[in-house]
């Protein structure tokens, strides 16, 4: 009989959150970087080289990948022959893991959990509690699998209740269209089919933690409904032209995953969920022999690519951007941003439409009018960094407050100029940018690490009590973006896919 001790388990807890926040999985890698050798999309192919840049970077560095370092899942399979040297429950033990990691001196983490979801949103400050699943299976051994699951990706989640004769094919392929780019693809689709509606979506995260091999797959021949099933959605889940980022392409997924098991003669539950391109598990194995540390990967996996400075790219200075510049500008171009900009997401609005409303005077140095805001949460910087990872955060969640920031003071608005983020904007949001000749433009999720290496100052200019939600000034210096929505309202998100789609075709 195994005895795990507390100490082994939180340890390996620890040491694996770290391990995932700044190595990708080899196979992850690897089938990214095939994606990129055939990628015909200019805007898509550049989006996956700055995703490989910066994972190699992250990989040398050990800093996350992702400004956004996840909400952590615990699978905890458990042998019916271990026994415990512990005082506290597995959840409690996952719970001081996920703490030590995220307050790691050297690669802080960000924390980014709330209690008491219905309100007040309260930010946990350790990222606990985790969501952990335990299962007892046979042996004498402790297996464990910790995820890092994103926001961005997590929000796209989809559950449906289908007839038992209904094509799942026909729902998934109508459903990814919906769920637009804030999920950062290229990633995988993890589909969990059967059981009952909570089994289903448990299934469909599990899936998520097997290896990228639709390749070998198609190379073997598929066998079984199941994987027959798999790769008829890699193949038209592609041919629906989204593309990285969502900007068209021939890359939308790298592999599809399915888990299935026995359900009511009367159902067919499904449940769909993206891993994004910041994919990040980590699998170890407890024997009572102490704790398990992951053995990092040789840096000869990751492939060595550099970006080409075009002629194309233009190069902009914020101090001096002009109205008539931003009108000149194309939906597809690269910006190259040098200048100042104000950061600010979720909290960060609603607290500024708090002070709207209620007559009161936005706090000094908060002054949109003319300016760029960033929709970014960053980490905390650590030696002589000026700010930690800095990716964008998804821009839809923003777009209720458009018409606020976009409109002249004239109006009632805040004078916004221009706004940067990830993934598509709304309808609603891309009238509001028609209407006062604004732009948005699109930095590339899952390149975190890299867009901070263009922050050269960074200072909180208000509410620092929101921790990563305040409002942040940055000094940036050549940050790489694209030209997402134009001032006259059209989107790259919306033309992109449609073009491919019919390139595909």
């Amino acid at each position: 009989m195994a005895t795990i001790k507390q100490s082994d388990f939180i340890d390996s807890v620890e040491s694996a959150l770290q391990y995932i926040s700044y190595y990708h999985p080899e196979d992850f890698i690897q089938s990214l970087y095939k994606a990129y050798q055939k990628e015909k999309n200019p805007a898509a192919k550049d989006a996956i080289a700055q995703i490989l840049i910066n994972s190699r970077l992250c990989a040398e560095g050990k800093r996350p990948i992702c400004q956004d370092t996840g909400i952590v899942t615990a699978f905890v399979k458990i042998g019916m022959d271990v026994s415990w040297e512990s005082d506290l429950t597995v959840q409690q033990m996952v719970d001081e893991g996920v703490r030590r990691a995220y307050a790691c001196v050297d690669n802080p983490l960000r924390a980014s959990i709330v209690k008491n979801p219905v309100g007040p949103r309260v930010n946990t400050k350790d990222n606990t509690p985790a969501v952990v699943h335990v299962e007892m299976v046979a042996g004498n051994e402790v297996e464990v699998i910790v995820a890092a699951k994103g926001g961005g990706s997590e929000n796209k989640s989809k559950f449906v209740m289908l007839n038992p004769n209904d094509s799942i094919v026909d729902w998934v392929l109508k459903t990814v269209p919906t769920m637009g780019a804030g999920w950062c693809p290229p990633g995988m689709l993890g589909l969990g089919i059967g059981g009952t509606a909570e089994k289903a979506m448990l299934m469909a995260k599990e899936s998520l933690m097997d290896p990228v091999n639709i390749q070998e797959l198609i190379e073997k021949g598929a066998e079984t409904s199941v994987e027959k099933l798999r790769v008829e959605l890699y193949e038209k889940v592609n041919q629906l032209g989204i593309g990285a980022q969502g900007l068209g392409g021939l890359t939308t997924v790298l592999d599809i995953k399915v888990n299935d098991c026995p359900t009511h003669a009367a159902s067919l539950p499904v449940a769909m969920i993206p891993n994004c391109a910041a994919t990040r598990h980590a699998h170890f194995v407890l024997d009572g022999t102490g704790p398990s540390y992951l053995e990092a990967p040789s840096l000869d996996s990751w492939p060595v690519i550099t970006q080409e400075a075009s002629d194309s790219i233009k190069k902009v200075n914020l101090s001096e951007i002009t109205q008539a510049e931003i009108e000149s500008w194309k939906p597809g171009d690269s910006l190259l941003l040098s200048g100042k900009i104000l950061t600010g997401r979720d909290a960060a609005h609603k607290r500024i439409k708090d002070l709207l409303d209620s007559g009161e005077v936005l706090p000094e140095g908060v002054d949109f009018e003319g300016r760029f805001i960033y929709y970014v949460g960053p980490v905390d910087p650590v030696g002589d960094e000026v700010v930690g990872p800095a990716g964008p955060t998804t821009s839809t969640r923003m777009d209720k407050y458009s018409e606020m920031m976009l409109n002249d003071k004239a109006e009632g608005g805040l004078g916004l100029m221009g706004m940067i983020g990830k993934s598509e904007r709304g309808d609603t949001a891309l009238e509001v940018i028609r209407k006062n000749k604004s732009v948005y433009l699109m930095a590339v999720g899952g390149a975190a690490y890299l867009v901070s290496k263009a922050i050269k100052q960074s200072r909180v200019v208000a509410f620092e009590e929101l921790g990563m939600e305040a409002i942040y000034e940055f000094e940036v210096e050549d940050m790489p973006v694209t030209v997402a929505v134009d001032t006259l309202g059209e989107s790259v998100h919306k033309s992109g896919p449609a073009l491919w789609k019919v390139k595909i075709e």
